[in-house]
């Protein structure tokens, strides 16, 4: 009984470390490359995305270059 709960427990962690069951990304060199373009290009829309949330595009108003707010 022993040896079959060692057993158990040492195929466990061995499934544990083998990875994801279920492949994120295909097989094919050609499309595969086109879908980690695509997450690159989606992980740089983030950050994009995380500044315009929390107004860190904006112009600072401490620089030392005055900045004209309105209509020229």
């Amino acid at each position: 009984m022993r040896q079959w709960i060692l057993g158990a427990i040492i195929a466990a962690s061995l499934a544990a470390n083998v990875g994801c069951f279920i492949p994120i990304y295909s097989g094919d060199p050609a499309v595969r490359t086109r879908q980690l373009i695509y997450t690159s290009e989606n992980f740089r829309q983030i950050t994009e995305e995380w500044e315009r949330i929390w107004f860190l595009d904006q112009p600072s108003h401490l620089t030392p270059h005055r900045v004209h707010g309105g209509v020229i």
